[in-house]
């Protein structure tokens, strides 16, 4: 993998895509985890504005803090980068109270959801004031295998320049641009939970494996052809794949038979 090569494409590709688009720069939500620390940095290299926004709801400390530490790098470093810091726990906290909230799992799931909908509003009023694209931050394996990912939350964003990188391959670009040691060896986490849960322990499988099954399946193979542990991760990337085709489809369109009209 030439990461410098595929950085360079990138940073291109971005910046001739908010020109094209007219649009002034970009708005980036910093979780203090790697896709988003990548993928700010990228939008930096452009040279374009970029506004990171870190916007905490009850957050754990020590992403908080690798998200602050990130982007006082990222203004040290680029002259174009600005920052945001909106504490959005009062507006979670008004709308958890005023909806009802029960123990069962649809409702937690909803619940943690919401925050990151609602993340996702403030970075398109902000993108909105500054006529700014809002860049999404998935991996492949995250928005193409698994679709671990909020519909109309993270995933609502106007551009993704990583979603077809690997995970591994994220990291990889991260060394290359020199992401600081603190958000390269911390665990992914979606940051949707009071709790410190990682993204490995609500899937069931590490980004790692899920690529191979991933890479796998592309040479035409299946669970079927693996026993154990392998067989294992191919069933959590097919059972993902499957309950979450609604996220990584187009919405469907009821077409009107000719006939009816």
């Amino acid at each position: 993998m030439n990461t410098k090569k595929i950085i360079d494409n990138i940073t291109d590709w971005l910046k001739n895509y908010s020109v094209k688009s007219k649009t002034n720069g970009f708005v980036v939500g910093i979780s203090g985890g790697i896709d988003s620390a990548v993928t700010s940095t990228l939008c930096a290299e452009t040279g374009l504005p970029v506004l990171c926004l870190d916007l905490p709801i009850i957050q754990n400390k020590n992403e908080h803090n690798r998200a602050t530490k990130h982007i006082k790098w990222l203004e040290k470093k680029y002259p174009n980068v600005s920052f945001k810091s909106i504490d959005l726990s009062k507006t979670f906290s008004s709308f958890k109270d005023s909806v009802e909230i029960s123990s069962s799992n649809n409702n937690l799931l909803s619940l943690a959801n919401s925050r990151s909908r609602l993340r996702m509003s403030t970075l398109y009023y902000y993108a909105g004031i500054q006529s700014s694209l809002v860049v999404g931050t998935g991996n492949k394996v995250e928005d193409f295998g698994i679709g671990f990912y909020t519909k109309y939350g993270d995933g609502g964003v106007d551009i993704s320049p990583i979603a077809d990188l690997y995970k591994t391959e994220v990291f990889k670009i991260a060394e290359e641009l020199e992401i600081i040691d603190d958000i390269i060896v911390a665990k992914p986490t979606d940051g949707l939970w009071d709790d410190d849960r990682t993204d490995e322990d609500q899937i069931g499988a590490t980004y790692k494996e899920l690529e191979w099954a991933m890479r796998e399946k592309d040479f035409g193979k299946t669970s079927l052809d693996y026993k154990g542990r392998k067989k294992e991760v191919f069933e959590i990337l097919n059972k993902f794949n499957k309950q979450n085709l609604h996220k990584m489809n187009p919405i469907p369109i009821y077409i009107v038979p000719e006939d009816l009209r």
